[in-house]
């Protein structure tokens, strides 16, 4: 039994969403400065990337291995796109949705888009989708207890995961 749950990049998030706020702004674009920055697709945790866009791991996940689907061209909505570039969305969202079975094994997906921020977007100048992997059990009394969601793995080991093509135990 632990005596405490320990989250220690949320606290940080929370504060920059704070300082944000207050600055009457909205979040930085991170899915743009992980486009433009390939070299750092390690401290990033892209997974994967090519000529149009790139999966990595949601710094702020819903559950272990969440990943975010994204083109590297910043449009808000996903009619705004070409029919080329939609294309090219929906073949990573489709990879992403491979890797995850392939590498997790999880008992289910959630696989979702927030476009606009009526919609819940915290990026509303940038589509993506969400994709969580599901297994049962993994929503339980932490969140309707203490608001708090129990995230297992660290990045780090997810991405590593991810990119190993080795399968989860």
């Amino acid at each position: 039994m632990h005596d405490a749950l320990w989250a220690p990049w949320r606290l940080q998030y929370l504060q920059d969403l704070d300082e944000i706020e207050r600055q009457g702004g909205g979040l930085d674009d991170f899915l743009v400065t992980c486009w433009n920055t390939p070299a750092e697709d390690e401290a990033h945790h892209v997974v994967h990337r090519d000529a149009h866009g790139l999966i990595l791991l949601n710094q702020h996940p819903y559950a272990n291995g969440h990943l975010l689907v994204a083109l590297g061209e910043a449009r808000p909505k996903l009619m705004d796109y070409t029919p080329e570039q939609r294309s090219a969305f929906w073949a990573l969202v489709e990879m992403g949705w491979s890797l995850m079975l392939d590498r997790l094994n999880p008992q289910g997906v959630n696989m979702g888009i927030n476009e606009g921020a009526a919609a819940g977007a915290g990026l509303p100048g940038h589509l993506h989708a969400h994709l969580v992997p599901r297994w049962r059990g993994d929503v339980n009394f932490m969140g309707a207890v203490a608001g708090t969601r129990v995230v297992p793995s660290s990045l780090d080991v997810m991405a590593e995961l991810y990119r190993s093509g080795e399968k989860s135990e």
